[in-house]
């Protein structure tokens, strides 16, 4: 048996059309191992699962609104605790990850049965100021942990890593950001996005910088790290500014602008205390939080979920 997790809100119309896309997609043989699990993040649009009785489909309601990454990682905790299964596919409900690839990814998964596969977004389908900001947040969270992210949720899992993922905190506020953080084995293929099958975008500039910022988030020790190294830099060359600042004085002429230098060195001397303040503050908040008892999603998974329908 091959799980579908789909985190959704108010979509009901897309899942509905992406269902009967990915019946007409995939080979037969594949359709007829694939169980849809729906996690309904609270949604404020009601919908009767008896719509889709003719999948083999189960629908996990939540008590309260959590947000798409979350709601990845209760649906994968609930599933690791309650069943068995070979594999399971994690994918979006508005038809972005196209149910075409569905069948790529298994058949890679196949090839590496021990990986996570991942659907590297080879080009992406969304509006020029979306793929800007995108094309930042991918910059930035390379410059801040050094590690390259090309992809999104869209992925397929053994069940074997599945179980171990349910217990790696980091999904909670980023699902592939803790997929990297936990150092299990993943691998990833070149796949287009598509188009959302029905509906509006939820996700706006607002969204995206917080996506991105959880993203960071999850590997915080390094980011902290870095910034106390860049602050560093910054230090010195602050402190070789003021030097420079101080031997330009000496050897100035007696009529230059008076005032200038001491101005130059004071705030050199405010940027250096500012910068290395900072970033101290900023890594003993993370070593005080690494000490802290942090939330397991297959723990914790049973207190967000209100009842389990079944088409």
């Amino acid at each position: 048996m091959i799980k579908i997790i789909i985190p959704l809100y108010n979509d009901w119309e897309a899942l509905d059309l992406l269902l009967q896309e990915i019946k007409k997609s995939v080979s037969v043989e594949l359709f007829s191992k694939l169980s849809f699990v729906i996690v309904d993040d609270c949604s404020s649009v009601d919908c009767d699962i008896t719509q889709f009785s003719s999948y083999n489909l189960s629908i996990i309601r939540l008590w309260r609104n959590v947000s798409h990454q979350k709601a990845i990682a209760l649906g994968l905790s609930y599933l690791t605790q309650e069943s068995d299964f070979e594999k399971v596919i994690v994918m979006d409900s508005d038809g972005e990850d196209k149910p075409a690839d569905i069948q790529r990814l298994y058949e890679a998964s196949l090839k590496e049965p021990n990986k996570i596969i991942f659907a590297q977004r080879a080009k992406r389908s969304e509006g020029l100021v979306f793929r800007i900001g995108y094309s930042v947040y991918k910059f930035l969270f390379g410059l801040l942990t050094g590690k390259v992210i090309e992809f999104g949720n869209f992925s397929i899992l053994p069940f074997r890593q599945a179980q171990k993922l349910a217990y790696v905190s980091e999904i909670w506020n980023h699902f592939p950001g803790g997929i990297i953080r936990s150092k299990l084995p993943y691998s990833s293929i070149p796949i287009e996005r598509g188009t959302r099958l029905a509906g509006k975008s939820k996700m706006n500039f607002v969204s995206l910088v917080l996506h991105g910022l959880s993203a960071v988030s999850v590997h915080l020790d390094t980011v902290a790290v870095r910034i106390l190294i860049g602050s560093l830099w910054m230090t010195l060359m602050a402190g070789l500014g003021a030097v420079g600042v101080v031997i330009v004085k000496l050897l100035s002429p007696a009529n230059a602008s008076p005032g200038w230098a001491t101005t130059l060195v004071t705030a050199s001397i405010i940027i250096i205390l500012q910068a290395l303040l900072s970033s101290l503050f900023l890594i003993f908040t993370v070593l005080n939080y690494r000490t802290q008892k942090h939330f397991i999603p297959a723990k914790e998974y049973s207190d967000f979920i209100e009842k389990i329908e079944e088409a």
